[in-house]
């Protein structure tokens, strides 16, 4: 039986990990972590949980031999407590950003912090299965990805040699319930009264995400920002709670088979346990997939066939969070890989 622990257990991706850790045959959730909530029974603070009989203790709890730690914390808390874990033994599951990106420069630009953890950074393997399954289940701290890049990348990586080939880069304009765009904090900008009935971009040309897209995009296909172009991305803020649509735009060179495209997708969502295309003439909508770990993709061509636009859906606080760090905790501890995520 794997000992696991959350540190910021009672946030919206900490629950999210209660529940699918307290129905997982293989874990035993032993320690969960909340500042707010410390000293209080899981089932006191949140009712819904109450079958789960544990007691919130702080941030800087033993972890009583744990094996596994979900980080499910702010940024600047993740570069202090994940050194401290790894030194102990534990293996770590970041759901930050701290560890995504490779340039601390580049994180030091987007994030706006100085990156303090430069030895676990080096070892950090990003937590997308889709792409780096291998590697995650030998992993000692995979940095699980961005609600946005997953479904960015989800919808890109299936081009293979063909993202080589673009005459542009990629435009994705994604849509986010509150919950994956800054709803984590009672903000001015994530409130009832701003959110409700109101439907605006933000982070334009600044999000935090776009360079962890580029780098993955251009490190497991030949995309090349020097020469392609960089990646545009630019999320909205849906009045919902959660679900991601993501409406990725794509210009080729040259015309695409439809069968070829359609060839390579459907060949790469077999192989997935958590990726779905969708037949000819459907589009993605957050309906089928929020409340799962599955992500669907549709294809969309014009009648050159140069562009593209593929769509995928999820959910951000499944896929895009708390069951993409289950995933890759099954990956890292040889437990089938949708274990407790169906």
């Amino acid at each position: 039986m794997t000992k696991a622990a959350i540190i910021g257990a009672a946030g919206l991706s900490g629950l999210e990990l209660i529940r699918l850790l307290a129905r997982h045959g293989g874990v035993e959730l032993s320690v969960v972590t909340s500042g707010k909530h410390e000293g209080r029974a899981v089932g006191e603070a949140f009712p819904e949980l109450s079958r789960v009989g544990l007691t919130f203790r702080g941030h800087d709890a033993t972890l009583d031999g744990c094996d596994v730690a979900f980080l499910a914390v702010p940024n600047q808390a993740s570069l202090e407590q994940a050194p401290r874990l790894l030194d102990q033994g534990v293996r770590v599951i970041d759901l930050s950003g701290v560890f995504r990106l490779a340039d601390v420069a580049v994180f030091q630009r987007f994030y706006g912090l100085t990156h303090t953890a430069p030895e676990a950074l080096r070892q950090a393997v990003f937590g997308l299965p889709e792409a780096f399954r291998e590697r995650i289940a030998g992993a000692r701290l995979v940095a699980n990805p961005g609600c946005y890049p997953t479904g960015a990348l989800i919808g890109l990586l299936p081009l293979g040699e063909l993202a080589g080939t673009l005459a542009a880069p990629p435009v994705i304009d994604a849509k986010s319930g509150v919950s994956g765009a800054g709803g984590r904090v009672e903000d001015d900008s994530s409130n009832f009264m701003e959110v409700n009935e109101n439907f605006r971009a933000y982070k334009v040309f600044s999000h935090q995400h776009t360079p962890e897209i580029e780098q993955y995009l251009a490190q497991c296909t030949p995309y090349d920002p020097a020469t392609q172009g960089a990646v545009v991305f630019t999320p909205h803020l849906l009045p919902i709670s959660r679900g991601i649509l993501s409406t990725i735009y794509l210009r080729f060179q040259q015309p695409i088979p439809p069968r070829e495209l359609r060839r390579r997708y459907a060949r790469f969502a077999e192989a997935e346990p958590f990726v779905t295309l969708l037949p000819e003439g459907r589009g993605a909508e957050l309906k089928m997939a929020n409340y799962t770990n599955d992500c669907v993709v549709s294809l969309h061509p014009d009648d050159s066939g140069r562009n593209w636009v593929v769509l995928t859906a999820m959910d951000n606080l499944l896929k895009g969070a708390a069951g993409q760090a289950v995933q890759n905790m099954n990956l890292m501890f040889g437990f089938g890989e949708t274990e407790g995520l169906v």
